[in-house]
């Protein structure tokens, strides 16, 4: 096994990958740490070394990989995540810039392999999401020509205009106060106001927002139909390598039984001859 080998095994293994976890979740507690002023007068030296000593070891970890894969290091896209990751958290930054040091944290998806299978299905989701957007801008835009119309001249505050109005609108999807904050005040004026809302509400909130969910699971249950048959499909390769070299050993054997059974029968001849 050469070297690049014993790396690649080296930084593929569990406990290389629990050991990075470990570090991630210390360097959560650091940065949370950082922010407090009484934690930063009584250890803010220790806390910073940690923080520059686990960032080198995550520089360490990526510069390993490089080396060890290669070119191939660039066609996994969780190799360009972590790559990204912690360039960013390599540039000298200062005042606002610095919070960008915190992006290191979110490594925690790359090596954790449920969070990893989220994103992977929130990827794949992506036109789906995109689709179901399209059909909420659609549903708020009409709602909020509709909602300016009725209820501008009553409540310009939430309705007055066209941008007013879908600010509102999303308050009332979100279910933030939409009933004595909005509707109820709106029916003051308008008592058939609630036919306006209850249809908005059942729309946005329960119907479309629900797709989300929807196309979220089918992802996810994708990505988990993919992997498994990706299993399968290795577990058979596996056992076709396996019955092939069984088949060569039993091949080996029968031709050693077969040499074996010509000498028996040579040395039968031979004492037969005496």
């Amino acid at each position: 096994m050469d070297i690049r080998s014993r790396l690649q095994a080296l930084v593929a293994d569990p406990r290389t990958q629990t050991f990075i976890i470990v570090l991630i979740l210390i360097n959560a507690v650091t940065l949370g740490l950082e922010t407090s002023e009484a934690a930063m007068q009584r250890a803010g030296g220790l806390l910073l070394a940690l923080d520059r000593l686990i960032l080198g070891i995550f520089t360490l970890e990526v510069a390993i990989k490089l080396y060890a894969y290669g070119r191939g290091f660039w066609r996994e896209p969780w190799n360009v995540f972590d790559f990204a990751v912690v360039a960013v958290a390599l540039v000298p930054s200062s005042g606002p810039a610095s919070v960008l040091r915190v992006l290191r944290l979110l490594r925690l998806v790359r090596v954790v392999p449920k969070l990893r299978v989220i994103v992977e299905a929130l990827l794949h989701a992506v036109p789906g999401i995109v689709s179901i957007f399209g059909l909420l801008l659609l549903v708020f835009y009409v709602f909020a020509i509709i909602a300016t119309n009725l209820f501008a001249d009553s409540h310009p505050q939430w309705f007055g205009t066209l941008g007013a109005s879908l600010y509102s609108l999303f308050q009332v999807m979100t279910l933030e106060s939409w009933s004595m904050g909005i509707a109820r005040p709106v029916m003051e004026a308008h008592p058939w106001a609630w036919a306006f809302f209850v249809p908005f509400i059942l729309v946005s909130t329960f119907t479309v927002l629900n797709l989300f969910i929807a196309i979220m699971v089918d992802a996810m249950q994708s990505i988990e139909d993919e992997q498994l048959a990706r299993t399968e499909a290795h577990i058979d390769r596996s056992l076709q390598a396996e019955n092939a070299a069984l088949h060569e050993e039993l091949g080996q054997m029968a031709g050693q039984l077969a040499q074996l059974q010509q000498g028996v029968e040579a040395l039968q001849k031979r004492l037969k001859s005496r």
